[in-house]
């Protein structure tokens, strides 16, 4: 059934298209992201550092260029899949992000905020990685001026009190030496204006040895140790891999390795309550430790898959990924 279904949600987006924009507009919306598909491209493959942040330059302008048509919010950008785009289940906005890599040490998140509106008119917020300049990232709440960082694969809408809360689940390949998973909540203040970080919106206050609460939620471990976090649908729950240090010093992230355990994170007025121990919470005996759709790599995500960044000479191209 999913290719038959896929057909026909593609027929539904070219009719949507197709009265949404003239033949002009619609053709013009395609040979600029011919263009940008081709800069995409070079940010993440090629193996000229110089080359790969032209194209990030270049890649912005023309794409805030295109965003300017009257009503682009509906043209969906599906060429670039180096690029990752997610919508908000209920449609209020999309959310571009990417990467551009330097080095093993150097990894920045690019990426902006369109909003939908209702003349077609662009509203657009862009996203500043103030990553490298944050001491302590899990704590703070900014605008989209002090954003950090990340590449988003799914978002999960919840409520409370009549107020929307977006969980964005992003990657952050960092450095040579370990990886980053993020999960930030993101809601809009009363006068629009996108605010990254919820306090307290992380809680571990139910645990037999309750950590302080965070206002983002951060997974740091071994490079290519292939952490996960995920939301589970069917159990209504964010699931994630318990790590445990190779060499017995957990304080040293580039250590740290998922032992086949699983802790999780439960939406409870307005927070998400930390669960110890995600399966003993959740499962009974002898169902499936691993619920489908734990992994990412069986999300529908607009990233591709992670490789290993190039060093210096470069031997490898730069990518991204949900892993």
């Amino acid at each position: 059934m999913k290719p038959v279904l896929l057909i026909i949600l593609t027929a539904i987006a070219l009719q949507l298209q197709a009265q949404t924009f003239s033949a002009a507009e619609l053709k013009d919306l395609k040979l600029r992201q011919d263009s940008l598909k081709k800069l995409a491209f070079k940010i993440v493959n090629d193996e000229n550092a110089a080359v790969r942040f032209r194209s990030d330059s270049s890649f912005t302008r023309i794409m805030v260029r295109a965003l300017l048509k009257k009503n682009s919010f509906h043209f969906p950008f599906d060429s670039l899949v180096s690029i990752s785009r997610m919508y908000s289940d209920d449609s209020v906005f999309r959310i571009f992000t990417w990467q551009v890599v330097k080095d093993d040490n150097y990894c920045r998140q690019r990426g902006f905020i369109q909003m939908k509106t209702n003349d077609g008119s662009l509203k657009l917020f862009p996203l500043r990685d103030v990553s490298e300049f944050t001491s302590a990232p899990v704590d703070t709440i900014a605008n989209n001026l002090g954003w950090i960082g990340a590449v988003y694969y799914r978002i999960v809408t919840k409520e409370h009190a009549g107020k929307k809360y977006y969980t964005l689940f992003g990657y952050d390949e960092n450095n040579a030496r370990t990886t980053k998973k993020w999960m930030d909540v993101l809601w809009f203040d009363e006068s629009g204006t996108p605010v990254f970080g919820l306090q307290n919106a992380f809680s571990y206050a139910t645990d037999s040895i309750p950590k302080p609460p965070v206002n983002r939620f951060l997974l740091e471990y071994k490079k290519d140790g292939r952490a996960r976090v995920q939301y589970d649908e069917e159990a209504g729950l964010i699931i994630y891999d318990h790590l445990v240090s190779e060499t017995n010093e957990p304080q040293k992230k580039y250590t740290l390795i998922p032992d086949g355990d699983y802790e999780g994170f439960e939406w409870k007025n307005g927070q998400w309550l930390h669960i110890d121990k995600v399966f003993d919470f959740k499962l009974k005996d002898g169902e499936a430790p691993v619920p489908e759709g734990l992994d990412e790599n069986k999300q529908k995500v607009n990233t591709p898959a992670p490789t290993k960044k190039p060093v210096t000479p470069v031997k490898k191209k730069p990518g991204g990924g949900n892993g």
